[in-house]
This record gives C-alpha cells, structure tokens and sequence, in this order.
C-alpha cells in the first residue's frame, strides 16, 4: 500500500512538472489578471489565516486550474493544492490544513503553524481558444505573541556606588522575532558611557552604578503581532551620605549653626542625611578640647540648665555597606531662663484679662446709665404725684391750660411751685451767692407732669 501511495505522489508531481513545462512552452497572452489586497500578511500561530486572491478573464467556455505551491526558507517548494474547474487536488502532506473554494482562489490554512513562514505562489492558467496563464506571489511571516516580559537585576542583592556594576535583563517566555526596547521612568532610554545594550537590546549594562541610576526601568518586547512592557523595576544602590543636616524648633535659630535656648528650656535636635541604608548616627559634645560621645540615634534631647552657657555639639553619621561617614557641627548658647519666658508670658496674660475686665465694666456703666436714663423719670413722677398738693396739681394743669400745646410739645415737663413772696425767708443779699439760694427752700416743690395734646375727632 505503502507503494502504491507512493507511485500516486510521484506520477501526480511528474504530471504537474510536464503540465508546468507545457504551460511555459506555449507561453501566456496576458488574457488572465491576478491581483492580491496585499503582498505581505501576518500571521498568528494556532489562528485561521487567509490569502486573499482575485482573478479575472477575458475567454468564455473555458476551463480554469488554480494551482498554490510554497517555498520555505528551510524545507525548499512544494505543491500545496490543485483545483481543476471545481475539482480539488490536495496535497496529501499538507491537504488537511489547506483548502480552497474553487472558482475562488484565496486560499484558506486553518491553523497556522511557525513553519508556514515563507513565499506563496498562486497561478491561474485559462483553458479556452488559447491557453493563457498568470501568477502572484505573497510573503506570509507567521509569529507569536509575546508574553509580558520580566527583568531581573544582578547582582540581586544590590550595588555600591561607585564600586559595583549592575546588569539589567529582559526575557519572555513566549514571542518570536521579539525586539527588546528601554525605557527609564516611563522615557526611552539611550546608551552612554555607563550605560551599554548587548547586541538584541535584550541586557543593560551599567558600569559603575551612581545614585542617579537609582531610577524605574520597564523592558518593552515587541513583534510585528504583539507588544508587552514588564513591570517597573528599581535596581538596589548603596549610597550616602549625602546633605547632612540638623535642625531644631525655628525659634531656637538665630543664624546658620547657631542656635539659642533659655536655661531650664528643654529643646531636641535632629539629624538627618540622604543615604541608603540608613546612616548610624553619633552625638559628640566638644568641651576644653575634649570630645565627648553623649548620645546615639537620629535625635537629641538636651537639659538646658545642664549645659554651659555655650556649648559646641556635633553629629556623625556613617554607612555601614558605603564605608563612608560625614559630619556636622552646631553651637548652643544660653539665653534668657525658660522661667523669666514663662513669667514674661504671665505678666503679659494678666495685663491682657484687666484689659478685658475693664472694657466690660465699662461696657455695663454704660448700659446701666441708659436703663436709668429711660427708667428713673417715670419714679420720680410717680413719687412727686403722691406728695402733691391739690393747690400744686390745679396750678400745673392751669398752666399747660393757658398753652395751646401741638404735637412737637408732647413729653416730659418739669414745674416749680413757688410759694408766695411773703413766704420765702429773709436773707439778706450778701448772704446770697447765686441765684439757686433762693430755690433751695425746703418750701419750694419741684413737679413733673406729662403733656401730651390727644387730637380730637369730630
């Protein structure tokens, strides 16, 4: 069996290699055109992919072969499929993944696999009153979609500025025809004299690494089907210290390295600098050219009655994996006490609360003087009108009689009950100072009354 399925594929190859040379022999009469949307197609591995083909022809009553052969860079040409009219003559290696649909002839790979990668060619040939042919050739390039690329740094554990080389790494697992691309924070990244790409873009070299390297990095794999970026990732380097400082509360500075406190005062410095790891901070005192660790740690709390009245401190700071260290001095002078601040502060509250009390004592005087203004006349008119004598009320009212009052005299009026001449008492003229001693007699009554004119209504 195994012969006879052999003696069919060659006798059917020699039949098309004599029906391609007779073709050749008789030549073409341009009467067959062949046009493809296309001449380069991707495509995508375990997918359909489809060659599109138009044809037309002039000759009627004729009959048409479409013909598909392939040429890959590695296993050489080969027929592909056949089709006579509509009937079809697949190749029996590679019939089950190709197929066509005759009178058209795009050709169909259902699926696609990497060794379909290379040139098709389609030929049509016209049968009619002359035997007319023509031919077209597509490129197909078959690819996978690259997976999300991860980048890994060496040495893992990280790199000492200035001492040690990192080496940055993209792969995939997944991808074909993969080009590999840089980016730093979210930039494109460019080679220079520290930085150094292998010959696939796939590795960055840095030699030596700097703190300016201390950046994200993302690898970004790419193919003609596909695009993936890695997740950021930031090299670990040693560094520092860099920008020793100390500080303390603002109002204990009074010029750069010089700070002032009240004896009694409790106050706190601060030490910092920029260093990876964190630095090891000492506290020192310098004292009779004698320096004196007090204190480990970031921060320092001093006692100010416990210090002299100007004293000179100094942090350091050092990196255990850098091997460097750096330092910074500062002077603390005493100023006035925390107690004469507190009394200061004391005397200033208690002038402030007698501010206080008095605007509010005066604020009620002078309520207290309106209540009485509008008050204490009704009382007194209430209280003369009990001691009022009739003669003294008939009098009152005679003389606001004889007055015709308008609306404006409306109010409060005030009338004195003289008493007669013959009544008043006896003082001789230089016993007279002003004219009020005539008044002051205990005879003499002082009347108020209210006037008030009522309109009247006809």
């Amino acid at each position: 069996m195994g012969r006879d399925v052999f003696m069919h594929s060659s006798g059917r190859t020699a039949h098309f290699l004599l029906f391609e040379i007779w073709i050749l022999a008789i030549g073409t009469c341009g009467t067959v055109t062949i046009t493809v949307p296309t001449e380069l197609i991707l495509g995508i591995v375990g997918q359909p992919l489809l060659l599109p083909v138009n044809y037309s022809t002039e000759t009627k009553d004729q009959d048409i072969q479409i013909t598909w052969t392939f040429q890959s860079h590695s296993s050489g040409s080969m027929l592909l499929i056949t089709a006579i009219n509509n009937t079809l003559t697949p190749d029996m290696e590679h019939g089950h993944r190709f197929f066509l649909s005759p009178p058209s002839a795009t050709l169909l790979i259902n699926p696609v696999e990497l060794c379909d990668d290379g040139e098709y060619t389609i030929k049509v040939t016209v049968a009619g009153e002359k035997l007319t042919s023509a031919s077209q050739q597509l490129t197909v390039h078959v690819n996978v979609p690259v997976s999300k690329p991860v980048v890994h740094s060496d040495p893992a554990w990280g790199a000492v500025e200035y001492v040690d080389n990192a080496t940055l790494t993209c792969t995939v697992s997944e991808g074909t025809k993969v080009i590999y691309q840089w980016l730093k924070d979210g930039k494109p990244f460019r080679t220079s004299t520290r930085h150094i790409f292998s010959a696939d873009n796939k590795m960055l070299f840095i030699s030596p690494v700097l703190k300016d390297d201390l950046c994200n990095y993302t690898c970004v794999a790419k193919n003609p089907i596909s695009v993936n970026e890695s997740e950021p990732i930031a090299p670990n380097i040693y560094y520092g210290p860099y920008d020793l400082m100390v500080k303390s509360e603002p109002r204990f500075k009074i010029s750069e390295g010089v700070f002032a406190v009240g004896k009694g005062e409790p106050v706190w410095f601060k030490c910092s600098a920029n260093s990876n790891p964190p630095n090891v901070y000492s506290w020192f005192q310098k004292a009779n050219n004698k320096t004196t660790p007090i204190h480990r740690g970031p921060v320092l709390n001093i006692r100010s009655e416990k210090v002299p009245e100007k004293a000179d401190y100094m942090c350091c700071v050092y990196n255990n994996i850098t091997g460097k260290r750096d330092e910074t001095q500062f002077t603390v002078i005493l100023s006035a006490t925390g107690k004469e601040r507190q009394k200061q502060k004391g005397s200033s509250l208690h002038s402030l609360v007698i501010i206080v009390g008095l605007s509010l004592t005066l604020i009620a005087c002078i309520l207290l003087y309106f209540l009485l203004r509008r008050y204490f006349p009704r009382k007194v008119i209430t209280k003369e009108r009990n001691y009022r004598t009739p003669t003294d009320y008939i009098r009152a009212h005679q003389v606001s009689a004889d007055q015709e009052p308008s609306v404006e005299d409306c109010g409060i009026y005030e009338f004195v009950a003289v008493p007669e001449p013959a009544d008043f008492p006896q003082v001789p003229p230089d016993k007279l100072s002003t004219v009020y001693d005539i008044i002051r007699v205990p005879d003499i009554h002082t009347v108020y009354d209210v006037i008030c004119q009522t309109p009247k209504t006809s």
